[in-house]
């Protein structure tokens, strides 16, 4: 088997939804996934952190590397068709993303060169392992893709960054009547002191702009923990924030878990040149757009610089909730598109070596 049929795409996803593969228990549908990827016509393999890696080479041309993920946020959603609906967890974020990479690659027959398709694990957790595996164990490739929810007719150039800390604080027993601040007071008053240092602009809505979130805060009298999230737009100065809150901070201690800075690549990019003739190419009219996330192309792009970009059908507003479906006629759409774009990929990269 060289490809495969609408039909036997769609087998494919449908087959994929089946198989749950919350964060850390991946292990399941990586061997599915392999198998998939061989009946394609792919060499592949499981790697040591548990990614699923297929590639397949069709002469000495350029490497192009499409990266999605395969593992979902908790949570079961009954696999079934409803009309041009397929339901199941993940079928958006972002296992449609990836059997449409799958599918892409193995359609490919003109390619000239080596095109690698990865389903990474736990790209839902704070470290992104599968992905910094991959950046540690693989040269890097020509052109990157990420397969993320973009929605068929649009191309991801960028996503802020994180930093996520932690504040614990300890406090001598009291009875909740005197006046001395108590630890979970104390927690509460770092989350607003964190919110005045960012300042009045901060918000979700704006990628220029930092966006915080109280991730957690627990505790009582004695001792509390809150967990913050900021999300940081390109060039946030994130070891100045975390300096100037612990100095705001008189008791407890401040930990920065995780930093992820925030990437993004110009219209121009090669990739997103390729991805929009070939949006274009389908009858659609390309789009695009920065998100607010975070998303494994942040991780690669800590190390890696060439040309990149994400793309995948499904709408992203549907990513971890329970109504998590995708449009069946998108997931087509979208392989097309992709399998041109890897045409027109080879095609630029086989120029610029020249």
């Amino acid at each position: 088997m060289t490809g495969f049929s609408d039909t036997t795409a769609i087998e494919l996803l449908h087959g994929m939804l089946k198989i749950p593969s919350p964060s850390y228990a991946e292990s399941e549908l990586a061997g599915h996934v392999v198998d998939a990827m061989r009946g394609a016509g792919l060499t592949a393999r499981i790697d040591e952190a548990g990614n699923a890696v297929g590639e397949i080479r069709r002469g000495p041309g350029p490497t192009v590397m499409l990266l999605g993920h395969m593992d979902t946020v908790p949570g079961d959603i009954p696999v079934r068709v409803v009309g041009d609906r397929l339901y199941g967890r993940g079928s958006v974020d972002a296992k449609g993303p990836l059997a449409t990479m799958i599918c892409a690659a193995a359609g490919s027959t003109g390619f000239r060169g080596r095109i690698v398709v990865v389903g990474a694990v736990e790209e839902e957790t704070t470290m992104s392992r599968g992905a910094v595996e991959i950046r540690r164990t693989h040269e890097p490739p020509d052109a990157l893709i990420i397969g993320e929810p973009s929605g068929c007719d649009t191309v991801v150039l960028g996503y802020k960054g994180k930093i996520d800390l932690r504040y614990h604080v300890r406090c001598e027993a009291t009875h909740p009547s005197n006046v001395v601040p108590k630890a979970s007071e104390l927690a509460t008053r770092a989350w607003t002191e964190l919110l005045e240092l960012l300042g009045p602009e901060a918000s979700h809505a704006r990628f220029d702009c930092p966006g915080p979130t109280l991730t957690s805060i627990n505790g009582g009298l004695t001792s509390a923990t809150a967990e913050f999230s900021i999300r940081t737009p390109p060039g946030f100065d994130g070891e100045s924030l975390v300096t100037a809150l612990s100095e705001r901070l008189d008791r407890g201690t401040l930990q920065a878990v995780n930093t992820v800075r925030a990437c993004r690549v110009g219209r121009n990019d090669p990739v997103v040149r390729a991805l929009s003739v070939a949006i274009r190419a389908q009858g659609g009219s390309p789009r695009a757009k920065v998100k607010t996330g975070t998303s494994d192309m942040n991780t690669l792009a800590e190390k890696w610089t060439m040309p990149m970009a994400t793309y995948g059908p499904g709408d992203s507003s549907l990513d971890h909730s329970d109504r998590e479906h995708i449009k069946l006629s998108e997931y087509l759409f979208g392989i097309r598109v992709l399998t041109r774009a890897l045409a027109e990929l080879d095609e630029h990269l086989t120029r610029e070596s020249r």
